[in-house]
């Protein structure tokens, strides 16, 4: 298969694409002309804005997917208006760029929801979903919550409670909602997305991200 990635050059995308490569398949990566160098090796690069559909829709290529990974790093409550201008913008460029293009499936990373905490962020990984669905393309939507990987740790100190609350019939839904999975499940769950393309939308909720790795 032919893969857009966008975000490629980031946490996941640059762990994404030695995993998709080694699978079989062609990827293209969308990177700023400052970023191309760190690319993943044996894709093809494709210099463009994330924000700006119109910079990068005609080097698609016939694609059969487009994987959209852009957002803000480290995501906080202080980022609130970046996850509008970079996230929210981002994904309705790539939704622009994929149906200029005819892309046939589009891989989007949004996150688990409801949530109680960061509500910007959610709320703009939301209305990106919302578009998604509004424009009719057949897209699989994975909704972790915490990736926990390299630099990316901290969170394991709180798997005690998640066991607890994992096991209590009031708080069991939304502990396996909100649970942590790994940096390599979620490249698993993403590549598994890529090749079981949906004929609708298919939400991958952390036990199905889980379950992939």
């Amino acid at each position: 298969m032919h893969v857009f990635v966008t975000g490629a050059t980031g946490y996941i995308g640059s762990r994404l694409i030695p995993e998709l490569v080694a699978r079989g398949h062609r990827v293209s990566a969308l990177a700023r002309q400052t970023s191309v160098q760190r690319l993943a090796p044996a894709c093809r690069a494709v210099v463009g804005d994330a924000l700006d559909a119109v910079s990068y829709a005609s080097q698609i290529d016939a694609a059969d997917a487009l994987v959209h990974l852009v957002g803000v790093a480290h995501p906080s409550p202080a980022k609130a208006e970046s996850f509008r201008r970079i996230d929210l913008a981002s994904v309705r460029a790539a939704l622009a760029a994929a149906v200029e293009a005819r892309v046939p499936h589009f891989v989007y990373l949004s996150v688990a929801q409801p949530a109680p905490v960061m509500h910007a962020y959610v709320a703009a990984r939301a209305e990106g979903e919302a578009l998604i669905r509004a424009s009719g393309i057949a897209a699989s939507v994975l909704r972790p919550w915490y990736v926990l990987g390299p630099g990316h740790h901290w969170p394991m100190l709180l798997l005690p409670a998640y066991y607890l609350l994992e096991r209590l019939p009031g708080t069991r839904a939304a502990a396996r909602r909100l649970g942590l999975v790994s940096v390599g499940q979620m490249v698993a769950a993403i590549v598994r997305a890529v090749e079981s393309p949906p004929s609708g939308v298919r939400l991958w909720g952390v036990p199905e991200i889980r379950s992939s790795g």
